[in-house]
């Protein structure tokens, strides 16, 4: 099994620091599974046009290869102006969509209010959905507030979350191969 963790953005380190908690816990917990981080701000990554996406090269081919290559992932992204990033919206429209079908995913995000939580509900499971991908019952939503000063999260109520998606995703992958 092979878990792709995403931090869906090329600036800030938040939403990579709780994408890696969860990352961290499912590797902890199941050493057998093989773990990757993709970090979009390590990649320079094309706009999605439209064409073939085997067409592409460089970054932008390795980063949809990794993502297809994958069985299952955490996907994060902060919440700007109420949405995803745009780099993961480019990041969704470069992947074939039949590159997600039945997979399991779970979802990160970070944001600066604490109403920003209902992007997960209302753009991410939506885009799950469309790509008929299985989605965690539960996400983690942080906000900065829950990190400390050198940015670690520290908050008991969305490190409980963060163990429980990680287990939820595990559960749902190995129910499902």
């Amino acid at each position: 099994m092979k878990l792709l963790a995403i931090s869906g953005t090329i600036t800030g380190s938040k939403t990579r620091v709780v994408v890696q908690k969860v990352l961290e816990e499912i590797k902890q917990a199941n050493p057998e599974i093989e773990a990757e981080m993709l970090d979009l701000k390590d990649y320079d990554v094309q706009f999605c046009d439209g064409r073939d996406p085997s067409t592409y090269t460089g970054d932008t081919k390795k980063v949809i290869d990794m993502v297809a290559s994958a069985d299952f992932y955490i996907i994060g992204t902060p919440i700007f102006q109420g949405s995803i990033t745009g780099a993961l919206k480019n990041l969704f429209d470069l992947v074939p969509p039949q590159a997600f079908r039945h997979k399991v995913m779970g979802f990160v995000a970070t944001g600066g209010t604490y109403q920003h939580y209902l992007v997960i509900e209302n753009q991410l499971k939506p885009i799950a959905g469309y790509f008929r991908a299985f989605v965690a019952p539960g996400y983690v939503y942080a906000h900065q507030d829950h990190f400390s000063k050198q940015n670690e999260l520290v908050a008991p109520e969305v490190l409980e979350r963060v163990s429980d998606l990680a287990k939820e995703l595990v559960h749902m992958q190995k129910a499902l191969k």
